[in-house]
């Protein structure tokens, strides 16, 4: 294996443990809210409350967080440290400026703003999300700004301040609902919310001191490296509002179908997801400066394979997860969130919508992968043309099949929507950039599909011939869990080997070299 290879899997190995803690704190903070405040309309306030924080966040930050990560890659694979930072402080002394009025405009209006959100809302809760959203529109700059310097130390191959930056924010906001919900109701939420991200933003700056990042305002709009941020922005920024406007759709729906309705979409979204954040994001963080770094068209066949690799891996590690999430739904839900105010009904509405989501998440996993490879060629037109054709079924489900079937429908419009906007981008990226291989992706695709098929219905099989089923208590639902669990993992594993997957190899030869390096350490 390739030193350049071996360095992705090292990366990967240390932000996957790391994310994987996060996430663990993650879910002991959904579980504290969920008991806490159940899944109800206070909830459905605060999250609507940061869908529009999102607003102001999503269309600047993550866009030039993203834009970032080629033109500092390459600055640091040159050698060229200085010309590199001097880019990153640029980026982030536009992106505070922008953020600060951007934030102070959404606090004015945000009584205007919330109306349109969320329709739906009596006036009481609406009147409350746009007190929540004005506390938590003070978090703005600093999630950007984590965001930012987080990429600037990615793209110079350093993970692990960037990986632990959840930790913080997640014991932050465990804190305020555990310690403040009885003096502050859900508005702890709101301040949680804000001083966890002060402390993602802080755990960023050690990391901008081992890269020799030196945090001073710069104007300096001619800089190579901020002309080139500035060309990829603007589609970036297209794609942020894209993604967006999804949530806030679904959210302005669900705002109409009831109390917790908003609430259990978030609580199922956050589960299926899991992996996503766990293996895809993770992996995919550290695959996008070895992307860039060899973007060049004379390097086309090496990109090409190793996109091929990577997509296939990913969606051979997912399958199981899809098959559980799909068909025990229920039990996962039970384990995770039925406790204290998270009574039968919240647990009945999040597990369907667990049950819909999941099929989306091949398709999530996906354009993580592939929208990365578009950047790293330069093309982020490609991502922003299958996202908006994905945000336009999305929207078309919700204001049908939504409005109609309620969260099941939310759901099933947002799964269909990954799917076709993942086979889409996989299709373009391969006709302009011959950056993937579609036929053997193709192959490999029907081949883990029937494995997932297989191995969920051998765990649907297990749950029947369980005792009670359904389970309503943790012990019940836990052993539930680990009967379906293993049935559908061994059942996988047969029906991948039986079909000779070939992203089988690449996942043996990953883990070997990942054993093999720490053997040496």
């Amino acid at each position: 294996m390739s030193e350049g290879r071996r360095r992705i899997v090292r990366s990967s190995a240390l932000l996957i443990g790391l994310v994987g803690l996060s996430q663990v704190l993650g879910f002991v903070r959904d579980a504290v809210v969920a008991a806490v405040f159940g899944a109800s309309a206070g909830v459905d306030a605060y999250l609507v409350a940061q869908g529009l924080m999102n607003l102001v966040l999503g269309l600047v930050a993550s866009a030039l967080a993203k834009a970032l990560v080629p033109p500092v890659s390459r600055a640091a694979d040159a050698g060229q440290l200085e010309e590199g930072h001097r880019t990153v402080r640029v980026v982030l002394t536009v992106a505070v400026v922008v953020l600060v009025a951007g934030s102070v405009l959404m606090a004015i209006g945000a009584n205007l703003v919330i109306a349109v959100l969320a329709p739906g809302f009596d006036a009481a809760t609406a009147e409350q999300a746009v007190q929540l959203a004005r506390i938590v529109l003070v978090a703005t700059v600093f999630v950007a700004g984590t965001n930012i310097l987080a990429a600037a130390a990615q793209a110079s191959g350093r993970f692990f301040w960037s990986g632990l930056q959840g930790i913080p924010f997640n014991l932050a906001m465990i804190a305020a609902a555990a310690l403040l919900a009885a003096e502050f109701g859900v508005a702890a939420l709101a301040i949680g919310f804000v001083v966890g991200s002060a402390l993602r933003f802080a755990v960023q700056l050690p990391a901008a001191r081992r890269i020799g990042l030196k945090l001073r305002p710069s104007l300096r709009l001619s800089d190579r490296g901020f002309r080139e941020v500035v060309a990829l922005a603007p589609a970036l920024l297209v794609g942020s509002a894209v993604t967006n406007v999804n949530t806030l759709v679904d959210r302005a729906v669900g705002s109409a179908q009831g109390a917790g309705t908003i609430a259990s979409l978030s609580y199922g979204w956050r589960i299926v997801t899991l992996a996503e954040v766990l293996l895809v994001a993770a992996f995919a963080a550290t695959l996008y400066p070895r992307f860039s770094a060899i973007g060049d068209p004379a390097r086309r066949a090496e990109l090409r394979g190793a996109a091929g690799r990577a997509l296939t891996v990913v969606l051979l590690v997912i399958g199981p997860v899809v098959g559980m999430l799909t068909v025990a739904a229920e039990p996962i839900v039970v384990v995770l969130f039925g406790r204290g105010n998270f009574d039968a009904h919240a647990i009945e509405l999040t597990a369907l919508a667990v049950s819909v989501y999941a099929v989306g998440l091949p398709g999530l996993a996906a354009r993580e992968v592939v929208a990365r490879i578009c950047l790293a060629v330069g093309d982020s037109r490609t991502p922003v043309l299958a996202a908006v054709v994905a945000m336009a079924v999305n929207v078309a489900g919700d204001l049908t099949l939504g409005v109609r079937y309620g969260v099941a429908g939310l759901a099933a419009s947002t799964s269909l929507s990954l799917v076709l906007g993942a086979v889409l981008l996989g299709v373009l990226t391969a006709r302009r950039h011959r950056a993937l291989g579609l036929r053997p992706i193709a192959l490999d695709t029907a081949r883990l599909a029937g494995a997932v098929a297989g191995s969920a219905l051998a765990a649907w099989a297990m749950l029947q011939l369980l005792p009670g089923n359904g389970p309503t208590s943790a012990s019940g639902a836990m052993v539930a869990l680990i009967a379906a669990g293993t049935t559908c993992l061994a059942v996988y594993t047969g029906l991948i080997l039986l079909l000779r997957v070939t992203a089988v190899a690449d996942l043996k030869q990953a883990v070997s070299d990942l054993l093999r390096r720490n053997n040496k350490s």
